[in-house]
């Protein structure tokens, strides 16, 4: 323990700063130098992403946190609003892993801008500016992607899709394909059932349906703790950084039901928990 206190902190910090945020944490215990040593700016500058620039032009007000850590903190705690009210950014507040959330504006909805079959609209409960709802569709198309680049390499990333149901119609029945993967390499595709998870007990008396066993096997959403509903469409892999595009999408066309009272947030994309 003695040698420990006694080396330099320039040292510690260049030693903590090869470690990750959770255990800088617990190293600051050990002592004084330590301590300090682990709330520097040299340690948490590692620790921020390397466009971490970029991302403050966005939001000026993070400009005035006065330290690094400080300024992890707050890319931590929540989730910030870039590139025009389009996505949202935040760290992962174990790794340091960048997260994002697409918006609805930043999807490719088929018709999405035909207030025939959907609307724009406001949602307080929402991180962004508005979000769709779907009026009236039998045919459901939503696509994202996101450039490799924005995010953090040797991460294993999960998206989800997330959104709401209100009233809906047309989904508890009728299955719904999800797909992710790279541009050119491999994709993942699922069946699943966007119901909400709740619906069916909640509205039973009104169903003259007998739902089908395949529907009823179908992975369904979890309830987040802001209140919306996500559902995991697929996963990948970043090695390392490159120019490539990761593509998903949400589609049901080949049934012809109608639909209405889905309101979709976004796709969220996020890296995946170690358990």
């Amino acid at each position: 323990m003695t040698a420990f206190e006694e080396l330099p902190e320039g040292c510690i910090a260049a030693v903590l700063s090869s470690t990750t945020p959770v255990d800088a944490c617990r190293l600051s215990f050990i002592s004084k130098n330590f301590l300090s040593a682990s709330d520097s700016d040299a340690v948490w500058n590692r620790f921020l992403p390397s466009d971490i620039s970029s991302i403050i032009s966005q939001f000026p007000s993070l400009s005035n946190i006065p330290t690094k850590k400080d300024l992890y903190i707050a890319l931590s705690d929540r989730p910030i609003i870039i590139d025009n009210g389009k996505k949202s950014f935040q760290l992962e507040r174990k790794s340091g892993k960048k997260c994002y959330m697409l918006s609805a504006r930043s999807l490719a909805i088929t018709w999405g801008d035909t207030d025939q079959y959907w609307n724009w609209t406001v949602m307080p409960e929402s991180r962004f500016p508005e979000v769709a709802e779907l009026l009236h569709v039998c045919w459901l198309e939503i696509r994202g992607k996101l450039n490799t680049l924005a995010l953090s390499p040797n991460t294993r990333y999960v998206t989800y899709l997330v959104f709401k149901m209100i009233n809906a119609y047309g989904f508890e029945y009728f299955p719904v394909e999800l797909s992710v993967g790279i541009e050119g390499g491999h994709s993942s595709t699922k069946i699943v059932c966007l119901a909400d998870p709740n619906a069916r007990r909640r509205h039973r008396s009104r169903i003259i349906v007998t739902e089908p066993n395949r529907v009823l096997r179908l992975q369904r959403p979890n309830v987040r703790s802001d209140g919306w509903l996500e559902i995991e469409m697929g996963e990948f892999f970043i090695s390392r950084l490159e120019d490539e595009e990761v593509q998903m999408s949400v589609i049901d066309i080949k049934g012809g039901h109608w639909k209405r009272g889905f309101f979709v947030e976004g796709i969220e994309v996020r890296p995946k928990e170690d358990h």
